[in-house]
């Protein structure tokens, strides 16, 4: 079978693509390794998605694969290892072996981004984590270090703070990235403090963390700090290691207005292009606006006979 489009990765841009594209008639296949995807669906509280005041980022994306399904879209549990082009054939290389399209849709998202610093690795799962509402309630009681100032991070660092004896938010900043509504937050939280201009050097323990060593950058001062756990939010490195279209440094798929990627007939959505936001309902957007050109674009073939 040559499917007129796959989408690789179901989380909101691919999951809102899918829905699109049923309706526009494309025989539609999604590729994900779980059902339901994106780093929204580890996101404890969402309060920024049009008509949910509040709502779980894994209800969210419950919500939004409950709609997909009922759209009739189709989603298969495979690891895809390649994209390529061969004409106007779309080859997806995969665990279990190569499906064809006429048009592919990238919506494979990001991972956080490592400190890339001793101890880093050698003690995730151990007391370093990427994820407040996966791994938070490990922490009861517990003194923690939040590292970084963006939107993720002062989202979980106010998710941490309802177990967490303390929390210590180090900023190699002196003035948070977040929106004013979880500065605000942040700053009234007695439990929470800040330590501005502040560098995270080591990791140090046992069978866990027990020690933060950090840098206060402009007194060049180096101290170690008893601590129980660390939660990095450094940024986020696309997954897009497996096609080979035009990126930026950082390796994230660069796109046009209308989601097309360098090579004609592939396209990106979500937080794996180079996108000005990375939020769901950004996502979504880019999602709905590929499947439209996959529609044109596969309309193009159909009528030149190709």
């Amino acid at each position: 079978m040559v499917y007129d489009l796959i989408i690789i990765g179901g989380g909101p841009g691919g999951l809102s693509a899918g829905i699109y594209a049923v309706r526009y008639g494309l025989n539609t296949l999604v590729l994900e390794k779980r059902f339901v995807s994106g780093q929204i669906s580890t996101t404890g509280n969402v309060e920024n998605y049009p008509g949910f005041p509040s709502i779980s980022g894994m209800e969210l994306m419950d919500k939004f694969a409950e709609h997909a399904k009922a759209a009739g879209v189709v989603v298969e549990d495979k690891d895809v290892l390649e994209v390529r082009s061969e004409g106007d054939r779309k080859i997806v290389h995969t665990s279990e072996g190569d499906l064809e399209a006429s048009s592919v849709i990238i919506a494979t998202g990001a991972e956080p981004k490592h400190l890339g610093i001793p101890g880093g690795d050698e003690f995730r799962g151990k007391g370093v984590s990427y994820c407040a509402t996966c791994d938070g309630p490990f922490f009861s009681g517990r003194n923690i270090i939040v590292v970084g100032g963006g939107e993720s991070a002062i989202t979980d660092a106010l998710i941490l703070s309802d177990v967490a004896a303390s929390v210590c938010i180090v900023h190699r900043r002196d003035e948070l990235r977040a929106s004013k509504i979880l500065r605000d937050r942040a700053f009234a939280r007695s439990n929470i403090e800040f330590l501005w201009d502040t560098t995270l050097e080591e990791i140090v323990g046992d069978s866990v963390v027990r020690e933060a060593v950090i840098r206060d950058i402009n007194a060049d001062e180096v101290r170690r700090v008893p601590i129980d756990g660390v939660f990095v939010y450094v940024g986020v490195e696309p997954n897009t290691g497996f096609v080979d279209v035009d990126k930026d440094e950082y390796g994230f798929i660069i796109t046009n207005e209308k989601m097309e990627c360098s090579e004609k007939g592939i396209f990106a959505v979500g937080d794996c292009r180079n996108a000005i936001l990375r939020q769901v309902i950004t996502a979504a957007s880019d999602g709905v606006i590929a499947a439209f050109e996959a529609y044109n674009y596969v309309s193009g073939l159909n009528r030149s006979g190709k």
